[in-house]
């Protein structure tokens, strides 16, 4: 059985995998998902000095800690941009990773280089949808009653993570096992964006009939990928 890292995108926390890791769960594998520096319940830490880069220090550093080796790591979203700095930071404790509609930053690259967000809020320390864009657009793919769910949960992001250029020095030219899972459905990431990933990790390609939240779409299928490779 695997050891899995669920790394969660912007707004979000640990509990966007909730179903997700309970299908991984009662499979065997052992699952993580922790929330964020400053994100979901750890929001009362948000502070300045929070960046791509600090919260793949904390993934590297439970890693080390906990001990634990050929890890799948999964990243959403912008989750992904943390997953490639946690993996280039741990190298030797990553067995694959998992893009599941997920950034794939080229060194000095930044959020704002491929995504174009629109109708947020931004403060010194955070960024994020306003309540109506949660409900009428980036949510709006949901039922009801788990959009309602998701909404309640998010929170601002910290917002260097959202501006900032990554610092990827050896990533892109390291060897990884890896697939890419692209959701149809999903506007952004670009199609593109994560066909540049798929080619350039030589990465197993997936693809899901769903939107940019197949945690909460699809859990029993995006699971079967996370352990499918």
């Amino acid at each position: 059985m695997a050891t899995i890292l669920l790394i969660h995108g912007a707004y979000q926390g640990g509990w966007i995998w909730t179903r997700v890791a309970a299908r991984l769960r009662a499979a065997g594998h052992h699952v993580l998902a922790p929330s964020l520096d400053g994100c979901a319940e750890r929001a009362h830490a948000l502070r300045p000095g929070i960046t791509t880069e600090s919260h793949a220090a904390e993934m590297a550093g439970l890693l080390f800690h906990e001990d634990l080796r050929e890890v799948v790591l999964v990243g959403t979203s912008t989750g992904g941009m943390v997953m490639a700095r946690t993996a280039e930071l741990a190298p030797d404790r990553v067995g694959r990773l998992v893009f599941a509609d997920a950034l794939a930053l080229l060194d000095g690259e930044a959020l704002p280089d491929i995504v174009q967000r629109r109708n947020f809020i931004r403060t010194d320390l955070s960024t994020g949808p306003t309540p109506e864009d949660m409900q009428g657009r980036l949510f709006a793919g949901l039922d009801a009653e788990t959009r309602a769910w998701t909404i309640a949960r998010c929170t601002l992001h910290p917002v260097a993570c959202m501006e900032a250029k990554v610092a990827l020095p050896r990533f892109w030219s390291m060897p990884w096992r890896a697939s890419v899972i692209w959701c149809r459905r999903s506007a952004n990431p670009p199609v593109a964006h994560q066909r540049r990933a798929a080619e350039t990790l030589k990465a197993a390609w997936h693809e899901l009939d769903t939107g940019h939240y197949p945690m909460l779409t699809e859990p029993e299928r995006l699971a079967a990928l996370i352990e499918q490779g």
